[in-house]
């Protein structure tokens, strides 16, 4: 049983040792890098949001002001796509 195993790792690092790096699917790379942008975007408007409702709450004046900071970051994923499709 242990030689079974050890021919199987032996055989998969043999197998590794070509030189070549694992190419990784256009597609894939597109949908990651979009995916993490909008992660990044969606982690910063949460802070960004609540804080604007609160200061919407305090005073009705700096609606506009909240709603440019909150839309200010989906800029990044917006800008992410545009890359995707001007390299894809």
């Amino acid at each position: 049983m242990i030689e079974n195993i050890a021919l199987v790792v032996n055989a998969v690092l043999q197998e590794g040792t070509t030189g070549a790096a694992p190419a990784i699917p256009a597609g894939a790379a597109a949908a990651l890098a979009v995916g993490l942008a909008a992660l990044g975007s969606g982690y910063a408007e949460r802070g960004i949001g609540a804080a604007a409702v609160g200061a919407i709450a305090e005073d009705d004046s700096m609606f506009g002001r909240g709603l440019i900071l909150t839309v200010l970051p989906e800029t990044l994923v917006i800008l992410a796509l545009v890359v995707v499709f001007i390299l894809g």
